[in-house]
Formats: structure tokens, sequence, C-alpha cells
């Protein structure tokens, strides 16, 4: 019998985890994983506890001879893993609290991956990824690291400069939900939907969008003008696009795209909950106690429906989807974030991108795209200096590289104003950011 394959999830306390066991179990038969062990740390005990529960009911009543370790000791887990999977939040969801209380309390959106939200969620997360990478380089060195904690962008930015593993993809649901909701619009299978994806994490854009192959992105882009795509999102508040910009951009916009063309109207919407006393992370602590609660009940065996309500669904079956193809040498097309390589000109080649990939068993090979259009490339290269100088401040712990990158970025109205924030959001976080000691 052969060995069958063994995966790690770290942050296998996540309420997202019975979508990736679900995701395992309906592909077992060409994916087959015999060990799948969930690791999480002391704070996340209960979780984990009551999510393996879960998972191993699940997997008994799929009737797959998949093993389900839980463990606190990532270490002992990781011993000659093929794939580790990274899906955590350093400070969980009170962290992210912060992130985006403090800056709506001066005015400035607050945002768990955009913004100075996003660059202090990167500021806790790079030096623990990090370290787990650096436990497989000696535990596992030719596994696949898949991280889809977030911003996936800056994570893989950081692992692809600063790790020891080269076999590193970062991966996102935003480009996946596109796909959906082109396919819902059309009434088609969601597998005869691609796109050109090209860009970074949260920045990127559907170039040119196929249905079985035949080029429709006019179609889509005058649907899109029209206002006839539903959310792509959970978690983005679905504002009207103005038809003439969506016809000049002529591709298609991802939903985070809004808070950066449409940024006065992003910024009223978050404030008018803010003022009510509510972010958008105590929504999701409320959604995640509830579904604690359900996957609770020793008669549950399914990932339970209520999940999709999660901004992050589909997540974990992307996941899924990238190890099997991996597994298999499936040479298919897949959306990720890996190693620009001359993918796309004027990003240096070892910087990160979000792309579109032919998908081997060597890892992502990226679709060369060309140059971003004119009307884009000027944002988008923005954002990546951006991401640059949040990893090496991450990295090295420097002050002044932090207020530089959030004085750059879009979202932040001045210098003044960078430095207020990154003050305050420094001493908020000051457990989880040793480096700034």
């Amino acid at each position: 019998m052969e060995k069958g394959i063994k995966i790690v999830t770290i942050g296998g306390g996540s309420s997202y985890t019975p979508e990736l066991v679900e995701g395992f179990i309906k592909r077992y038969n060409e994916l087959p994983v015999r060990e799948l062990w969930l690791v999480d740390i002391e704070s996340g005990k209960e979780k984990l506890d009551i999510v393996g529960k879960l998972a191993k009911r699940m997997v008994k009543k799929a009737g797959v001879p998949m093993e389900i370790h839980l463990t606190l000791d990532r270490r002992e887990a990781l011993k000659d893993a093929d794939f580790v999977t990274t899906q955590l939040r350093v400070g969980l969801l009170d962290a992210r609290i912060q992130d985006e209380r403090i800056p709506l309390s001066h005015g400035v959106i607050g945002q768990e991956t955009n913004g100075a939200g996003g660059m202090f969620k990167a500021l806790r997360t790079i030096p623990v990824i990090l370290d787990i990478d650096k436990d497989m380089s000696e535990l596992c060195p030719n596994a696949w690291l898949i991280n889809f904690t977030n911003p996936a962008g800056m994570v893989t930015e950081a692992l692809l400069r600063y790790g020891k593993n080269k076999k590193v993809i970062g991966l996102c649901n935003v480009p996946i939900g596109m796909e959906k909701a082109v396919a819902d619009m059309l009434e088609v299978d969601h597998n005869r939907i691609t796109m050109d994806f090209m860009g970074l994490n949260h920045m990127v854009f559907g170039r040119e969008i196929y249905l079985d192959g035949e080029k429709i992105t006019d179609k889509v882009v005058d649907s899109l003008a029209e206002g006839k795509l539903g959310s792509i999102v959970k978690n983005i508040q679905d504002l009207e696009w103005n038809p003439e910009f969506i016809k000049a951009l002529r591709m298609m916009p991802c939903p985070y795209h809004r808070y950066y063309f449409q940024t006065a109207d992003m910024l009223e919407e978050e404030l008018k909950e803010f003022s009510k006393g509510e972010t958008r992370a105590e929504v999701v602590k409320r959604l995640e106690n509830d579904l604690f609660e359900l996957y609770k009940d020793e008669n549950l065996d399914i990932k339970p429906p209520q999940l999709e309500k999660r901004g992050g669904a589909y997540y974990s079956d992307a996941a899924c989807r990238l190890i099997n193809s991996i597994y298999n040498n499936k040479g298919d097309i897949q959306p990720v974030n890996t190693k620009n390589n001359g993918a796309i000109e004027g990003i240096e080649n070892d910087s990160a991108v979000e792309i579109s990939c032919i998908i081997t068993k060597d890892g992502p090979k990226p679709i060369a795209m060309g140059k971003l259009p004119v009307s884009v490339n000027g944002l988008v290269q923005t954002i990546k200096s951006f991401e640059r100088l949040v990893v090496e401040a991450a990295v090295e712990g420097d002050y002044h590289k932090a207020l530089l990158a959030l004085t750059i970025n879009p979202l932040i109205p001045s210098e003044k104003m960078a430095k207020i924030l990154l003050d305050e959001l420094l001493e908020a976080h000051k457990d989880y950011l040793p480096q700034f000691a």
C-alpha cells in the first residue's frame, strides 16, 4: 500500500478547518491524505479541540482512512510533512479589532489587509511565519508551504526574500470569488470560466475573461458596468461602480479596489458602523462564536453551510485544489501568489505577484502577462513599494521603514497621520511586536 500524504495545518483551530477537511475528503481518491495534523497554540487549544472532534466525525462519516492528529507541538507535527498550510491570526480577532478601530478613531480607513491595519497584521505575522519556515527547513525540507494567512501578498514577499525554503506559495480566495461571480451571472458552471489574473494580492485584476476558452471580457465588463454582478466576498461593502469608469478600465477589478477607487464612500460606510460601536472584526467575532457553538454539536458531521457567511469562504477549497494539482502534476491554471520571474514586466523578478500560473509538481509556473496597463501601473507599483518596506520593517524591527511604508500608502492622508497611527498601533500591539521593543 502506498504511504499516502502527510499534511500539517498550522492554525488548525480556525473556523475554516472544516472546509479544508471537506476538500481533502472529496478528493481522497486522487489525493490520499493519510495524516492531517492540526496544530495550534495554547490560547487556541479549546477551539482546536472543538474543530478537531468535528474533523474526526467528518472523516468517520466519509469512511476514508485519514488520521486526524491534534497537537500544540508544531515541531512534532512538521516532521516529514509533504505539505504545510498556514492559516493563523497572531493576536487573534482582538488584534484585528484594534487594526480597524484605531485608524477609524482618526477618520482613516481601518481594514484587515489594507492601509494601517494591513501593515500591522503583516508586522505581527511575518516573524511567526518565518519561524515556521525555519522549522520546516530542518524537519520537512521537501514540503510545500501553502500560506493563506493574510496579508498573503506581504507574507509571500517575506518568505521569498527572507525564508529558507523555495517551495512557497501564497493563496487567496478573491480570484476564485471573481470567477464564481462571473459564472453565477452567466448561470454556468464555475469550471467553465477562466481569467488572466495579474497584479498583487488584494490588488489583482481580471485582465481577460474566458468562457470555455472563448474571450468574453467585453460582455462581462458591460454587465459589471450595469451592476449585474453580485457580491464577490462577504466582508466588503458592495458599492456600485460608476459604469463609465468600469468601461474605461476594461478589466475586472477585485473587491479590495473599492478602498482605492471609492475611498471616501468606503470610509463613510466604515465610520457609520464605527459610530454604532461595531467594526467588521466584531461582526466576524460574533459569526465565529456562533460557528463554534454549531461545531460543538456531537451530531454534526459535515461542514455547516453557515461557514460560507465568512469572508474567506472557498479559501480552503482553493488550497485543496492547489495541493491536488501539485501532487498529481495536473498542469491546470490557477491564480496564486508566487515569484514574478518576469511574468509582469516592470515588477522585480524576485517580488511576489498574484498571477495565473500553470500548476505542476515543481510548483507554479507564472504565465507571462506583459506590462500592466498604464491606467493601473502606478497604483500597483505604489502598493508593491509599500509591501517591500513593510516586509523590511517587519524583519528588521525598523521604526523608520514602518513610518515610511505607512506614509506612502494611498489610504493614509499625511505623514503626520502616519506617525500618529504608527505610534498608537505599536503601543496597542506591543505584546506581538517584540522586534520593535
